[in-house]
């Protein structure tokens, strides 16, 4: 009883703080998400030019996020950026500027989700023929055609896989945002085991809130890929 009692809502109980840190921790992985996404392909896009140093630029860019440990990137992010904004805001007499806890957190996360996404699109893009693009071409396509009618569709499908492993694993990396002092999931676990002396509860609360949310994320890609794929099952 005493354990549904802090579990509980109101003032006796923890359960609005830990409601308010599943809801950051996941408005936090949605919002990191199509940044991720967006320069991920960007990324492999330039990989595939034939400008070398655009092609250069992305591969020190992915080598960087990808041989960091997400935390590290997280403070150079909190702690070098907010720096060097303080900074200039000095030196041109402008107000203070800062990134907030949770802005920091979805940079960090978005360099290192872009960095690994660009890989699982470049795979993607090798694995779509190159008839596609001389059929394509033939047909009297655009290369803007090109992309949105012929590759874009079959990239999706073939890269979501990859793409969804990358999305667990952004999940679990929210919780390091807990140590610049976001009101996440497990920071406010940590809050209330510290406060009722009672840590196996809200930690294991937290893990269950964490599976509850992969077991979702696990059945929502699933239905992306069976509708990507519902051209194949149709036949």
């Amino acid at each position: 009883m005493e354990s549904l009692t802090l579990l509980g809502f109101g003032p006796t109980g923890w359960g609005d703080e830990i409601a308010w840190g599943v809801l950051v921790t996941a408005s936090l992985a949605l919002a990191t998400l199509p940044i991720g996404l967006v320069f991920g392909f960007l990324l492999a896009l330039a990989k595939q030019t034939e400008d070398k140093l655009l092609k250069l630029s992305a591969d020190i860019y992915t080598t960087i996020f990808r041989g960091l440990p997400e935390l590290l990137t997280l403070f150079i992010v909190y702690f070098g950026v907010n720096n060097a904004l303080q900074s200039f805001s000095r030196a041109t007499g402008l107000p203070d500027i800062a990134l907030s806890s949770f802005v920091s957190g979805m940079v960090a996360l978005g360099f290192v989700f872009s960095a690994f996404a660009s890989e699982v699109f470049l795979s993607a893009f090798r694995a779509i023929p190159r008839g596609q693009y001389e059929g394509s071409s033939a047909l009297g396509l655009s290369r803007y055609q090109t992309m949105i009618l012929v590759v874009l569709p079959q990239l999706i499908r073939i890269a979501l896989p990859g793409l969804g492993n990358l999305w667990m694993n952004l999940l679990k990396d929210t919780a390091l945002v807990s140590v610049i002092g976001l009101t996440d999931i497990l920071r406010q676990s940590q809050i209330a085991a510290r406060v009722t002396r009672e840590p196996f509860l809200f930690f294991g609360t937290a893990i269950v809130i964490y599976l509850v949310l992969t077991l979702l994320s696990s059945i929502a890609i699933g239905g992306i890929d069976r509708w990507t794929k519902r051209g194949e099952m149709a036949k």
